[in-house]
């Protein structure tokens, strides 16, 4: 069964995959030139990740859709296991929003066009001004009524454990008081850890859990690590019992 999964990748799957993804990109970066970035620097992409899981047979479970409100700006942060979170959670969290994403995906042709026209929110880490800037892009996005999508740890785990979270995105809802919701990705590592970027996928089931909004207690000084310190075990409990409890990411 192993080896047919991987001649269906290589015969069916990867073709199409490339080619909607090289439609998706350009639609993206065209649609939000002419206008209406909400929607095509969101939808397009939506259906791509969508369509990857589904035309590669992976079965997805999400709980906790009703735990949000439909109106309702959120500040989402998951633990990162893989290449496939990202699949995951803008295929299948049905929620309009932008990413914080590593300024390197610039680099990445074609995808990386797509990223800069929809307005995604590039961390840059090289020099206070350029934080600064980043910071200040997030915080125009999230006052505009839009949500935005983090992956505190800022970068894949090697082991499927989760590392330590950083404390930008939870300064952002301290600033602007918005709910912090956690959520946990099991699955991914299985399907694609960082150790086997750009090989094939493995067959496994998926599962996205959107957690209660944690809100900003009124008049609380220290709520940012309140915050962060609750979402980190939110996330952590909810994990497969092999990969809960701390493990040091060097690339953090």
């Amino acid at each position: 069964m192993k080896y047919l999964y991987l001649l269906y990748q290589l015969l069916i799957a990867a073709p199409i995959i490339i080619v909607y993804t090289i439609f998706t990109a350009l639609t993206v970066t065209i649609g939000c030139t002419i206008g209406n970035g909400n929607f095509w620097g969101y939808y397009p992409g939506r259906w791509w990740s969508w369509l990857i899981i589904r035309i590669l047979l992976l079965p997805v479970k999400v709980e906790g859709r009703e735990n949000l409100e439909k109106n309702q700006s959120y500040i989402f942060v998951s633990n990162h296991q893989g290449a496939f979170d990202i699949f995951l959670i803008y295929g299948f969290l049905q929620r309009n929003f932008k990413w914080m994403m590593k300024r390197q995906i610039r680099n990445i042709p074609l995808v990386g066009l797509a990223s800069q026209a929809s307005h995604q929110i590039f961390v840059d880490k090289r020099g206070p001004s350029k934080i600064k800037k980043t910071y200040d892009q997030a915080r125009k996005t999230l006052q505009g009524g839009m949500s935005l999508v983090v992956f505190p740890e800022g970068a894949r785990t090697f082991t499927g454990h989760m590392g330590l979270f950083k404390r930008g995105a939870f300064m952002l809802a301290d600033d602007i008081r918005l709910p912090v919701v956690p959520l946990t990705i099991n699955g991914s590592f299985e399907v694609m850890p960082r150790t086997r970027d750009a090989k094939w996928a493995i067959w496994h089931p998926l599962k996205l859990t959107i957690h209660k909004p944690i809100a900003p207690p009124a008049g609380e000084e220290d709520y940012i690590s309140k915050i962060m310190d609750e979402s980190y075990k939110t996330i952590m409990q909810d994990l497969d019992p092999k990969y809960q409890g701390y493990e040091e990411n060097p690339d953090q």
